[in-house]
């Protein structure tokens, strides 16, 4: 599957300002300044279609893009550092987990993980609840372009490890790097395969 046609739907800040159910959902989040706009434009093979900041915590709402008219694409709220008050944050912490909780036609939710770092708490507890709701995830490692091949695996392995230290099964993970383009083509694989499953299962209803 490539990309044609993508574009800026809206954005919202309620539940009930969501588009109307009708495609087939995935959303990306993660970590403030993860490079999930970055990747989202190459995704999309656009330069501009989400906005990218070196200011964490830019994206402040549900952004909802319609890719060729067959799906749904949303930029959640990054968690973790973000210029913002307690409030707002403690406010965007709830509307993020109803919206994966409730979103009848989400599919999948990428999680994108810097790949540079450790596993850190805030995303070791954002994969726990996932799991808890039984959410399908697949995780996206970010900016491997910016280290060694070594490090990618040596940090791969870390990331693995401890995951199963609560995990009896592992959830997809695929390597990626906007600037370079790598990890596109297995995600849109992903989104193509996982499509059909979800509107055969509509049909079959």
């Amino acid at each position: 599957m490539d990309i044609n046609r993508a574009k800026y739907l809206q954005s919202a800040t309620s539940l009930d300002a969501l588009p109307k159910p009708t495609l087939p959902e995935y959303a990306f989040s993660g970590r403030s300044n993860v490079g999930k706009s970055s990747l989202i434009n190459m995704l999309c093979g656009q330069s501009k279609l989400a906005i990218t900041s070196s200011k964490p915590g830019r994206t402040q709402a549900i952004n909802h893009f319609i890719i060729d008219d067959k799906w749904y694409l949303v930029d959640l709220p990054g968690y973790g550092y973000a210029k913002v008050s307690k409030k707002e944050r403690e406010f965007w912490v709830r509307m993020k987990k109803r919206y994966i909780k409730e979103r009848e036609n989400l599919v999948t939710l990428f999680l994108l993980i810097d790949i540079r770092i450790s596993p850190m708490e805030s995303d070791l507890n954002f994969v726990q609840m996932l799991g808890e709701n039984a959410i399908p995830f697949v995780i996206l490692f970010t900016k491997s372009d910016q280290i060694k091949q070594n490090e990618i695996y040596a940090n791969l392995d870390t990331f693995k490890k401890e995951l199963l230290k609560t995990w009896e099964t592992l959830p997809p993970m695929i390597v990626t790097s906007a600037k370079k383009g790598l990890g596109r083509k297995d995600i849109l694989a992903y989104i193509e395969e996982n499509s059909e499953v979800y509107l055969n299962s509509l049909s079959a209803k």
